[in-house]
């Protein structure tokens, strides 16, 4: 069966290839083709690696977010994320320091860009500016733009956080309000927790002066959405990290679980000698996964903390999860409020004690 359900889905990739490459090469034979732009996504590395992700789209036109956007543009806007066309197979060009890499996008115009140093980067730098530019099939036009990858400097420990109903209200266990939420509001006028920002800063600033702990953020929202979420963390002050969503499309749409288990392995796996902090809600499936995360990685999770959004059939649930991870040596916390998860940090050394009467008034 497993073997069936694998071909299936690459005879569904192949067929989804197929059709993307026609319509490309009809838009360009009519004249229908608009200029392409390069999206750079914020990427992570450590001093000998740099890893960085990315899309080639025909360009669009967003209007600039605000608190006093009607219903009718912010609705106009999404609808222009999700209609966007990917360039398939554009080729693009990064720089950094003088070093060139050259990389294909894939059949939905995605790419991946790897830079590898014989010699360490210095410490002490956080964000790099690597340049990124067109080469087909807009090699005239000179499209460009700069990405930021993270290399974190004097770190503690990592934190892996995912974003529906954990940093942003997202209301994901009901889906007509989810829907509304998402395609009626902006980065504004959506909202974070109370007390996110706070918490999420003194995580990253941790307990010691001179401490940098990076935080990444994981979520099955689609690509699609990316510049929205990049805008509403720095919006509501939100601490700035990488961003891993996912490909949505007819053989990709599922395996929420899949996904977050990947990236959080790969995060691990390129820094082994760090420990980390995982933070999610109890709406979908965040404890099952990080339980099994605590399974496979012994020692490396300091702490889990899961935002109560559900109800006590659910919680129940988390609960057991909880002293299963508890048997395993990690401590799985599901906290109401923000303000619970900044005190149980504060006492295990995870934050300055100091910020937390600051976490416990944003948190009301």
């Amino acid at each position: 069966m497993g073997g069936w359900k694998g071909g299936t889905v690459s005879i569904g990739r192949s067929i989804e290839a197929r059709l993307d490459r026609m319509k490309f090469d009809l838009k360009r034979r009519y004249g229908w083709f608009r200029p392409a732009e390069v999206r750079p996504y914020r990427g992570h590395g450590t001093e000998r690696a740099l890893y960085m992700k990315g899309r080639v789209l025909e360009s669009r036109t967003i209007n600039p977010a605000s608190n006093t956007d009607t219903k009718r543009t912010n609705l106009t806007n999404m609808a222009r994320r999700f209609l966007s066309a990917e360039v398939p197979f554009a080729q693009v060009r990064a720089t950094f320091r003088g070093q060139e890499i050259t990389n294909v996008a894939n059949e939905e115009g995605f790419f991946d860009l790897r830079f590898d140093f014989p010699e360490p980067l210095e410490e002490g730098t956080v964000w790099h500016p690597v340049e990124v530019e067109i080469l087909w099939p807009d090699e005239d036009a000179g499209a460009s733009a700069t990405g930021r990858v993270l290399v974190p400097g004097g770190a503690r420990f990592g934190v892996i956080s995912d974003l529906d109903d954990t940093v942003v209200q997202s209301s994901v266990t009901s889906i007509l309000k989810m829907l509304r939420t998402a395609l009626l509001h902006n980065a504004h006028t959506r909202l974070p927790f109370e007390g996110v920002a706070s918490f999420y800063d003194a995580l990253q600033r941790g307990a010691d002066a001179g401490t940098f702990n990076p935080i990444f953020y994981v979520s099955s929202s689609p690509w699609n959405l990316y510049d929205l979420l990049e805008e509403f963390l720095d919006v509501h002050g939100v601490p700035a990290g990488p961003l891993f969503l996912k490909d949505w499309g007819p053989t990709t749409l599922r395996g929420h679980e899949k996904h977050k288990l990947a990236v959080i392995r790969t995060l691990l796996s390129t820094y082994p000698d760090l420990p980390f902090v995982l933070i999610g809600d109890s709406g979908e499936k965040d404890p099952e996964i990080y339980h099994r995360v605590v399974r496979e990685n012994p020692g490396r999770i300091r702490t889990i903390y899961i935002r109560d959004v559900t109800t006590r059939k659910r919680d129940a649930a988390v609960h057991a999860i909880a002293r299963e991870v508890c048997d395993l040596g990690t401590e799985l916390l599901l906290v109401t409020d923000t303000a619970a998860a900044a005190e149980h940090a504060a006492a295990n050394g995870l934050i300055s004690p100091d910020v937390v009467p600051a976490v416990r008034r944003a948190s009301g």
